[in-house]
């Protein structure tokens, strides 16, 4: 599983790259705080959902700590997806938060 840090994550946003990220927290954990321009897909609803997205596309699961995303990076990566954990979650995240 590939995994990347916040601090690189934040990295790329500042840097203006052009990156998907894909939140899989539960809704009131997303409207408390997220990173601005996320997908937001509960982890629930992965599988029901990932049709929406390209296997042609690089995506970076985000979450609270990191758990779910690593569940949500494993189960799309065996589908066929570029799947990147971002390893420590919104716990660990210093950027901007919307």
């Amino acid at each position: 599983m590939k995994t990347i840090l916040p601090t690189e994550v934040q990295q790329k946003l500042e840097a203006g790259e052009a990156i998907n990220l894909i939140d899989v927290r539960e809704v009131a954990e997303v409207e408390a705080g997220h990173i601005p321009g996320v997908i937001h897909i509960p982890l629930n609803l992965l599988e029901f959902r990932m049709h929406e997205l390209d296997k042609k596309t690089p995506y970076i699961m985000v979450c609270r700590s990191g758990g779910r995303s690593g569940q949500a990076t494993a189960f799309l990566e065996a589908q066929g997806f570029d799947i990147t954990n971002m390893t420590g979650g919104m716990l660990a995240w210093t950027g901007e938060v919307k």
